[in-house]
């Protein structure tokens, strides 16, 4: 084999030298773009870095802001004369402030809130008024976001129940002063008459008929002197809540009872309708049955002989309605604005007491009365009352 000329030599040695400065210039190039990318690198981590400084910064301000704000909350909460319960979704005690500690003991932490309640608590006729000791409270209740379980808000309310009581006692004691002179009227009357008829049972030669006749009118005057000063003790004294357990539906019948002889004797059609739906009250027995009994009287002075009168209760969620309905010739709106102030009455006989009572025994039931009259005539006394705490869920109205 031959030696390469010196011309073959030459060019080869020019073609890997070209080569070589090709693939020389490529490297500087790459080299250059990889330095130009490490320097944008290193701005973009700069960047970032600052960036991140600032967001921790600002979660570092957040959390300051939010533990002062947690401290200051916390303070508050001690501070909070009111009770402050959170419950979990399981109606645990996971935490209270000193107010509610105070109220119902350290044992009530980590106990079921219904423990806590049977323990300590009992039920007013107040919707959300409890009894506490020899005190009252009040009971709100807000659900945490996400089902997280409630926070119980109670409030001590014990003066202002106090102070509740006292102004009712001042308003009756100060409508006692305001019609002593109507008071003296009405019992003057019966009294005159009572002592005209016993100076007439003196006479040596009055006949044994009319002597019995003078003493049974005596004998009547007197028992409307009774009567007004019953009325008028139970009015001054006002009603107490009572505490029997009263069957609605019991209630009803047993005033039925009571009116239905003398709606037959004035020739009144009487109707009763029970939709109580196995209601239970609690109060006074004998308060409510006198109100009632006070109504239909009422209602029974008022409409003429061949007229109607029907007495209804009815339940609706929870409330007990009572209403008593006639066929008179109702009440002008001049009159239903008075009908329930004591001693204001547009009859001849009577005290002016019943409708007043009937109110108060209503009111100290956690209740109310309220009057209907329609221009076409009748009237209508409808009395509200809550139920008892216990009754049955499955009863109430939808």
């Amino acid at each position: 084999m031959s030696n390469p000329s010196p011309a073959t030599v030459d060019t080869l040695s020019a073609d890997k030298t070209a080569e070589l400065q090709r693939a020389f210039a490529m490297f500087n190039q790459v080299s250059a773009e990889l330095t130009q990318a490490y320097e944008a690198l290193q701005q973009r981590v700069a960047s970032l870095t600052e960036e991140l400084a600032v967001a921790n910064g600002e979660l570092r301000r957040q959390y300051r802001e939010k533990e002062a704000l947690s401290e200051r909350l916390s303070s508050l909460l001690d501070a909070l004369p009111a009770g402050v319960v959170l419950l979990d979704p399981a109606a645990r005690v996971t935490a209270l402030n000193p107010a509610a500690m105070a109220m119902f003991g350290d044992t009530a932490l980590a106990s079921h809130w219904g423990d806590v309640v049977a323990a300590t608590l009992l039920p007013t006729l107040t919707v959300g008024e409890w009894l506490l000791g020899e005190g009252r409270v009040s009971i709100a209740e807000s659900v945490l976001p996400s089902g997280g379980g409630k926070i119980l808000l109670i409030h001590d309310i014990s003066s202002a129940h106090r102070m509740k009581e006292e102004l009712e006692r001042s308003q009756r004691l100060a409508a006692m002063g305001e019609m002593a002179a109507s008071l003296a009227h009405q019992l003057r009357t019966p009294l005159a008459a009572a002592l005209l008829y016993t100076a007439s049972l003196g006479q040596a030669d009055l006949p044994a008929a009319a002597r019995g006749k003078f003493a049974d009118k005596a004998s009547g005057q007197l028992r409307r002197l009774e009567r007004l000063i019953q009325d008028v003790l139970l009015f001054a004294r006002g009603e107490s809540i009572g505490r029997d357990v009263i069957p609605a539906s019991d209630l009803l019948h047993e005033t039925a009872q009571t009116v239905e002889p003398l709606m037959r004797e004035r020739g009144i059609e009487f109707s009763v309708g029970d939709d109580c739906a196995g209601a239970v009250l609690v109060g006074s027995r004998k308060a409510l049955y006198g109100a009632l009994v006070n109504l239909l009287e009422n209602a029974l002075q008022a409409t003429p002989a061949g007229g109607q009168i029907s007495l209804w209760g009815r339940r609706q969620a929870d409330v007990l309605t009572f209403a008593v309905q006639d066929s008179g010739p109702g009440v002008p709106a001049e009159v239903q604005r008075r009908i329930f102030e004591p001693f204001y009455t547009t009859k001849g006989q009577g005290t002016g007491l019943g409708l007043a009572i009937a109110l108060g025994v209503a009111r100290a039931c956690g209740g109310t009365i309220d009057i209907l009259s329609p221009r076409e005539g009748g009237a209508e006394f409808v009395m509200r009352l809550p139920l008892a705490a216990d009754n049955n869920e499955s009863g109430r109205d939808e």
